[in-house]
């Protein structure tokens, strides 16, 4: 099967957003668009009734895929667009899924009144469990809001690309991470903005005025130490700009505060072989659920 990048269909107008993504997604990397809309047989009482029956639910779940194809394969020409409707579990089925994809795609609702994400327990359990990159795209994304002003100030799609954010971790830097990102600014043509952050000593818990000469030279060696990590990467992409920020303080904060100003956000989940739980990092979670822009996860040992 060929690689394609997938998404998770269920009419909703956040795996809609999905789907737009998914299909300029697929431009860049020359890949198929495939929708994937689960059905999950109805209870007997529901299969039962007269007028909301197993039928009449699986006949409007069938269009769902089928109409979201049309609709973008009119607002995408060229773009090679299959469908399938498979039966089971949403979050089991999807994770079958993903394992045949470059990438899976999900839609998230918007917090209301807030730039974030309401990442719900599907997502969650396919982020978790997830061999391949999952990207989450909220409610209402647009082409436009992955791209800087134009000249006059207008959002506008044929402008260049805002920058790709990496969430760097130094500590356990992973090619496949960061390979994802500096791809992903590449096909962009964009720069990548690597955030990697450091706690400064806990002078306040011991009551000691702040270290400003201490301060300093751990900056610099942290700043040093993404510098390695990056060079082989730099000499990889050459034609990638990558700005390098080594911040003390929350990574999550950083990583969010940068989201506003990012055509995507990279951050990594180490895979685990526990069967329960959504194991996705502190950071990694509060990045999903408070990003602005669409966030990649990428699974790494």
């Amino acid at each position: 099967m060929p690689r394609t990048v997938t998404v998770g269909l269920d009419g909703s107008s956040e795996s809609l957003a999905a789907a737009e993504w998914a299909a300029r997604e697929a431009r860049l990397r020359a890949l198929q668009v495939r929708l994937v809309n689960v059905w999950e047989p109805a209870p007997d009482p529901i299969a039962q009734a007269p007028l909301l029956g197993g039928e009449t639910h699986k006949h409007w779940s069938e269009r769902i895929p089928r109409e979201a194809a049309e609709g973008v394969r009119a607002r995408h020409p060229g773009i090679d667009v299959t469908t399938e409707q498979l039966t089971g579990r949403p979050a089991e089925v999807l994770l079958k899924a993903a394992d045949d994809a470059e990438l899976l795609v999900l839609g998230t609702r918007g917090l209301s009144g807030v730039g974030g994400f309401m990442v719900g327990s599907v997502g969650l359990a396919v982020v978790a469990h997830a061999g391949r990159p999952v990207v989450f795209v909220r409610a209402g994304e647009k082409a436009a809001d992955e791209h800087l002003m134009d000249p006059s100030g207008v959002p506008s799609a044929v402008a260049p690309f805002r920058p790709v954010v990496l969430g760097l971790d130094i500590t356990g830097p992973d090619a496949t991470l960061i390979g994802f990102a500096f791809e992903a600014a590449f096909l962009r043509a964009t720069a990548l903005r690597v955030v990697h952050s450091w706690n400064e000593p806990p002078y306040i818990a011991y009551g000691l005025p702040p270290d400003l000469e201490m301060n300093a030279a751990l900056a610099a060696q942290e700043a040093a130490a993404v510098t390695d990590v990056l060079r082989p990467w730099r000499e990889k992409y050459p034609t990638v700009e990558v700005i390098e920020d080594a911040l003390s303080g929350k990574a999550a904060n950083h990583l969010v505060d940068a989201s506003r100003e990012a055509s995507l956000v990279v951050v990594g989940r180490r895979a685990r072989r526990a069967a329960l739980g959504a194991h996705i990092g502190p950071v990694t979670h509060a990045v999903l659920h408070h990003s602005t822009a669409p966030v990649a996860v990428v699974p790494h040992a």
